[in-house]
């Protein structure tokens, strides 16, 4: 029997629908709002605040592509909605700069990134006698051909800053785009949270996701086989892409919060906080085994974190296991040397299946209720 389980949350426990919607607002956002670059977009409705359903759909299937660029990122083990929003909105921003003359492109690019400085990207764009009184035609779909010769996450960012280091140099770039990502971060925040759980934004009136949350189990029976799992003495854990309040406040809500150890649940405000420390150069984010391990030892030390020796002990490791819905989460438990569980639950669905049987994953359950199998 196993003595930790760690769980994943979005595909596993909750919906990633409104996140994958927060992600496609929020370059849609950057793009089109007054408040960011201010372009008109062909086949997209004009920005406003609190788009309608049907709205929201048009937006997410144009962003992403009918979500074949979602598929695509997960499959190089992108996990962080942070994340996409940074590689698709990037991709856009620097396809707009080389469809203009070189010289214009080059004084437009600010020296850092605020919403300041992006709206005036916008406003020097349409200055220059650039995509000022016509819808912009944005490749959105051409994200999966920009990226077809990258393996992984790393090799997307690495891409992303080398088509930027062509307008500026390499001083600093690392800087430069964390700058980008951070300010696609802020404004999704607003997205998910909306103004009731948000002191100032860019943009008020927001309503926000986070009390529509959907379960993927049935809420009543998954706490029941918490409680199970508890009562034979093992100890659960959650490793989620999700900021703190994003995590506590829907599980909380649904009455599973209670059934895992406060030391063992590690969220994307964590790895912030220990990237912020400066004793990594890597990235901590999944597909990195940084969240699952942390929360596997139970420590806020960052140092034994990025200090313990991986793959674990095989008699250690094998009292563990992963629920998770996608590679990142397998990667991160390869890499710790642990057995891993996936879900069918995630983006892909049931479609998943042969990508998981060819990963070799040790199980693979129609959803997080097939726990019950191993217990």
């Amino acid at each position: 029997m196993y003595q930790t389980i760690l769980f994943d949350i979005d595909g596993v426990m909750l919906s990633e629908e409104r996140y994958f919607d927060a992600s496609a607002l929020t370059v849609y956002e950057l793009l089109s709002s007054p408040r960011g670059m201010g372009l008109c977009l062909s086949e997209l409705p004009p920005f406003r605040v609190q788009p309608v359903e049907t709205e929201m759909r048009v937006i997410r299937q144009g962003v992403f592509a009918d979500d074949a660029v979602l598929y695509f990122m997960k499959s190089l083990g992108v996990n962080a909605n942070w994340d996409m929003v940074y590689l698709q909105f990037a991709t856009q921003l620097l396809y707009l700069l080389e469809s203009v003359p070189a010289e214009v492109s080059a004084a437009v690019l600010p020296t850092d990134w605020t919403g300041d400085s992006l709206r005036q990207v916008g406003m020097a764009l349409k200055d220059a006698g650039h995509f000022r009184n016509e819808p912009v035609p944005l490749p959105f779909r051409g994200f999966i051909e920009e990226f077809s010769g990258c393996k992984n996450r790393a090799d997307l960012f690495a891409h992303i800053e080398a088509k930027f280091a062509s307008y500026r140099g390499r001083v600093g770039l690392a800087q430069y785009c964390r700058g980008l990502w951070e300010l696609g971060q802020t404004w999704f925040q607003e997205w998910y949270l909306g103004d009731e759980y948000l002191q100032s934004t860019v943009t008020s009136g927001k309503e926000g996701f986070l009390h529509h949350e959907i379960p993927l189990v049935s809420p009543d029976e998954f706490a029941g086989l918490l409680q199970v799992c508890r009562g034979r003495g093992i100890t659960l854990g959650v490793a989620t892409g999700r900021p703190d309040v994003e995590t506590r406040v829907p599980l909380g809500e649904l009455g599973w919060l209670r059934h895992f150890d406060p030391d063992r649940i590690t969220t994307a405000s964590d790895v912030l906080r220990a990237q912020g420390e400066g004793t990594s150069n890597r990235s901590l984010s999944k597909p990195d085994p940084f969240s699952y391990l942390r929360s596997y030892l139970g420590t806020q030390d960052v140092t034994q974190v990025l200090s313990t020796a991986l793959p674990l002990p095989e008699t250690e490791a094998n009292q563990v296991l992963v629920v998770g819905d996608s590679v990142a989460d397998w990667m991160a438990a390869r890499h710790m040397g642990v057995h891993f569980a996936a879900v069918l639950t995630g983006l892909a669905g049931v479609a998943a299946r042969p990508e998981f049987e060819n990963l070799g994953c040790d199980y693979i359950w129609e959803n997080a209720l097939g726990l019950q199998q191993i217990l």
